[in-house]
């Protein structure tokens, strides 16, 4: 792509990261939280960064007869220098252990922090997302960070003019953006925000039934109407680039 493409290009790559803690101090839990963070994370970034896969999820899956497909010359080419990461952040999560499944592989079981969810059924933890941007920065020093994806689906009541009075995506936006803020002031490079999302969208299995958006969409008329949510981002964009 670099040799082919437009001189000044950057490439990079997005990934959907969450967090994974134990549930308990005890070595299964530890162990099952590691195991789901070795899945959800080091899997893709330990490869794309450091040029090698993660040992200990290599052996677990070998030991269950799985084997990478991994060739010589494979890892130079997946460890070609990134311009840039995305990441998608939603919540964090806990795990603690559980009995193995029918394949014989190590199995976990998701545990609430017991904080308030989104439509979604997601947890919101914003203290979450600043421990997975310090983390990135500081096991993957070097990348460049933007923020790919970031916000919230919440049941919308619009009024007759189709106005969104939104307080709660309004504070999630508002207590992520701080997040973000928090891991830059830790060091972690970060270099923009994307919010998700601009318009309320298909949401992938969910269709129509979730609104994510800054600005509503009235499936019937295809009318759009800036939510509370959008004119809140509107004005801190503008205070962030005045500054």
């Amino acid at each position: 792509m670099r040799e082919a493409g437009p001189a000044g290009t950057s490439y990079g790559i997005t990934l959907n990261m969450s967090t994974a803690d134990p549930a308990t101090d005890s070595e299964a839990d530890i162990a099952a939280a590691r195991y789901e963070d070795g899945l959800g994370v080091r899997i893709y970034l330990d490869p794309l960064v450091h040029g090698r896969y993660p040992t200990d999820v290599v052996d677990s899956l070998a030991a269950r007869g799985v084997q990478l497909p991994v060739q010589d010359g494979d890892l130079e080419i997946i460890s070609t220098p990134l311009d840039f990461l995305g990441v998608n952040y939603y919540f964090g999560q806990q795990f603690s252990s559980a009995d193995a499944d029918d394949q014989g592989f190590p199995a976990s079981r998701a545990v609430p922090f017991g904080e308030p969810t989104t439509a979604m059924g997601w947890e919101i933890l914003p203290g979450k997302f600043t421990e997975l941007l310090t983390r990135l920065g500081r096991d993957y020093p070097g990348l460049a960070m933007y923020i790919t994806e970031n916000g919230s689906a919440f049941k919308d009541d619009p009024d007759s003019s189709g106005y969104v009075r939104d307080d709660d995506r309004t504070a999630y936006l508002a207590s992520h953006i701080a997040a973000m803020a928090a891991a830059r002031q830790s060091g972690a490079d970060v270099r923009g925000y994307f919010a998700w999302s601009l318009l309320d969208n298909f949401e992938w299995a969910y269709g129509y039934a979730k609104r994510f958006g800054l600005i509503r969409v009235d499936y019937e008329t295809q009318q759009r109407t800036i939510k509370q949510s959008g004119y809140f981002f509107r004005d801190t964009a503008r205070r962030v680039r005045g500054h």
